[in-house]
């Protein structure tokens, strides 16, 4: 207790070493006012809540199965891996910079973890390397666009491709089946469970995955002192640097988190599915950051909110439900989400030039 106090009263000093450092003519006092920020997430947070209901009244209205336990409850589960990622993805748009390699770090880390464990590596250690593939990819991706300089866009980009290459390769780009014939682990039950079972056989336990990690975010943004860092540094880099931020060191962790949850969310992939591919993930950094752009954060850095962000996933997974069960064409969802996405980022560029003006 006496530790949280401590933290939280660390964190006010940095904000408030922060705010001193824009009064010296770098930032506006504003912009880092602890209770101006808190004042604008909360609207935002309102907005998007307000977005997500009319969805769900709007499919209720219109299909009669779309409001039952049931189909919400998949919802939710079909979004999990989703929003394990958009977390970090969160941190790292927030800190101001981008990570487009999201979904090949899932998928290597999944066939890392399948393949370890086909040849007879124990679950956990398969588990814990798989982590560190992703954990060591987000290394790498911070300390080349932090230490090296070289935009996140190239960066995220080369080792998309390097992290798909090598899935590719090491998998021969053939199936991975971890069912109980294929890995002798007596714990190959437990693990299949975690991705396949069901909480009092109701509540799926990815959705369980979810939460935690919702949870574990919203503690390292709202209530750790490198949450308040990755949104001075986001921002604004100059006026975090002059009041003392290592900002290297902040952007190189965000982007360690994103590759720990990519791990996670492939591990996870792969207990549901029970084998992988190389190809998993394919795609799926742009349902990431569009995601994390429709709950409210800035692509700009400097804003966003766990709770934005696990609004915005859970928005994704709904017009994506209510659009099938009206029997919309997949094309057409397609271009539905776009514009969505096109609304949202819009949306952040309109009340970005009304704070400037």
């Amino acid at each position: 207790m006496v530790e949280n106090e401590n933290n939280k009263d660390s964190s006010f000093e940095a904000v408030e070493r922060f705010s001193e450092a824009g009064q010296k003519g770098t930032i506006k006092k504003e912009s880092v006012s602890r209770k101006v920020l808190v004042e604008m997430f909360r609207i935002r947070e309102i907005g998007v809540l307000m977005a997500l209901i009319l969805l769900l009244i709007l499919f209720s209205l219109t299909s009669p199965v779309f409001f039952s336990v049931n189909n919400l409850l998949n919802v939710v589960r079909q979004v999990s891996l989703l929003g394990i990622i958009a977390m970090g993805m969160t941190m790292v748009i927030v800190s101001g910079e981008i990570d487009l390699s999201v979904g090949a770090v899932y998928g290597l880390a999944a066939v890392v973890a399948g393949m370890l464990m086909t040849n007879g590596v124990s679950i956990i250690i398969s588990i814990i390397f798989a982590l560190l593939a992703g954990m060591g990819f987000g290394l790498i991706n911070g300390i080349l666009v932090t230490y090296a300089r070289i935009p996140a866009l190239i960066v995220t980009l080369g080792t998309l491709n390097v992290a798909r290459g090598a899935a590719l390769i090491a998998s021969k780009a053939q199936v991975i089946s971890t069912s109980h014939r294929t890995v002798a682990d007596p714990a190959i039950n437990t693990f299949l469970f975690i991705g396949q079972g069901k909480l009092f056989e109701i509540i799926p336990m990815m959705s369980i995955f979810l939460v935690i990690t919702a949870i574990a975010s919203y503690f390292i943004f709202n209530k750790t002192i490198m949450g308040f860092y990755m949104r001075a540094v986001g921002g604004n880099k100059m006026a975090a640097r002059a009041s003392g931020i290592n900002v290297m060191m902040i952007k190189v962790a965000a982007f360690v988190i994103t590759g720990f949850f990519c791990a996670l969310a492939g591990i996870l992939n792969l207990s549901f599915l029970a084998n992988v591919q190389g190809t998993v993930g394919y795609g799926l950094e742009l349902d990431v950051i569009a995601a994390v752009i429709i709950g409210g954060t800035s692509m700009s850095g400097g804003e966003g909110t766990i709770l934005g962000t696990t609004i915005g996933v859970l928005i994704m997974g709904v017009l994506r439900n209510g659009l099938i069960l009206l029997g919309v064409s997949p094309f057409w969802q397609i271009l539905i989400i776009g514009l969505v996405i096109i609304g949202a980022v819009g949306l952040d560029t309109w009340t970005s030039k009304q704070k400037i003006s």
